[in-house]
């Protein structure tokens, strides 16, 4: 078994509203000088198989068709 996070952002130049909304909210809160909030999605986890570079075929397989929209989000795999 592989364990596997996976990092889903937006890509640079793509307008974040979420991440404005956190940055303002944070404000509003008391945390000062907190600037360009992006978020983004996590995703853990765990394949079948113990060779590494066919898992991450597999992940970037799934990122590709499920997990990341690929024309406005780029994607990270760290394997474990």
């Amino acid at each position: 078994m592989i364990k596997a996070r996976v990092t889903v952002t937006l890509k640079n130049g793509v307008l974040d509203p979420q991440g404005k909304a956190i940055e303002g909210a944070l404000g509003s809160l008391g945390f000062e000088g907190v600037h360009q909030v992006r978020q983004g999605k996590v995703f853990d986890l765990e394949v079948d198989g113990t060779d590494k570079a066919e898992a991450e075929a597999k992940l970037k397989a799934m990122c590709e068709k499920l997990l990341a929209n690929t024309v406005i989000e780029n994607y990270t795999i760290a394997l474990d």
